[in-house]
């Protein structure tokens, strides 16, 4: 399903928007903090308005204090089916969804991981995703052009994971199984709902590889983690894609297409 015929360009050259997007309303879950502030950051500086999707209340409006004018606080746990109802209820339109919030698990391989382990990285990281975009759904067809991007990872490249890669292959022994395979889940997803979607002509679904980044995804992130502003760059940009770009695609922060 991917097309590449129009690929984003380098974030890395360009982190400012000459483009104004004043009317386009975007939600972004898990942006209280890291990559997704970031990316509701740049939103609202191109003219956006911006749903902070935070499972906390307070962490949330300590967000929105920061982030200003424009900036709209949207109480959204993605694990909790009552609070994606709420959120949903509250928005009536939509042209842009951000699928961000996401967890880590302990960096363990699949023989030493506990089953509980995979449902908890699970419920936010795939059903989670699953969950959000099916309820915001009925806002984003009111858009005349909706965007759906799911931040993934590159360790859930299942190519980059059986071939020679410095970051994350055979190597690795299968460290972080839960995570890894989470994101691998959400590409597939990604695939699909652009596909289910494609009907509807004028939807672009595409996920996003951020790289490590300085978050508190773990604390590799927190310790040798780039910018998170280059990652959520091309988020935006992703979020902005004309109608000939691509969709059911994969593509890494600096604009390159990912391997599957």
């Amino acid at each position: 399903m991917q097309s590449t015929p129009n690929t984003p360009e380098n974030p890395a050259t360009k982190t400012k928007f000459s483009q104004r997007n004043d009317g386009k309303i975007a939600l972004v879950t898990g942006a209280n903090g890291g990559i997704g502030k970031e990316i509701a950051r740049q939103m609202l500086n191109s003219g956006m308005t911006v749903y902070v999707g935070s499972r906390d209340r307070r962490r949330g409006q300590a967000a929105i204090d920061e982030l200003g004018g424009g900036a709209r606080l949207l109480v959204l746990d993605v694990t909790d089916a009552n609070s994606v109802a709420a959120a949903a209820e509250r928005v009536a339109e939509l042209n842009i969804l951000v699928n961000n919030a996401g967890i880590s698990d302990f960096g363990q391989p699949p023989t030493e991981t506990e089953v509980h382990t995979f449902r908890r990285v699970y419920e936010t990281n795939v059903f989670g995703v699953a969950a959000v975009t099916n309820a915001f759904l009925p806002a984003l067809r009111r858009s005349a052009h909706p965007r759906i991007v799911n931040v993934s990872s590159g360790t859930g490249s299942l190519t980059w994971s059986t071939a020679p890669n410095p970051q994350f292959d055979y190597r690795m022994g299968g460290a972080g199984a839960a995570y890894r395979s989470s994101k691998a889940t959400l590409n597939a997803l990604t695939i699909y709902y652009a596909q289910a979607l494609a009907a509807h002509g004028s939807f672009k679904v595409n996920a996003l590889a951020p790289g490590l980044r300085a978050t508190n995804l773990n604390s590799r992130a927190a310790e040798h983690g780039g910018d998170p502003a280059e990652a959520a760059a091309q988020a935006v940009r992703l979020s902005l894609l004309p109608a000939d770009g691509p969709t059911g695609g994969f593509f890494s922060w600096d604009g390159t297409v990912a391997a599957w």
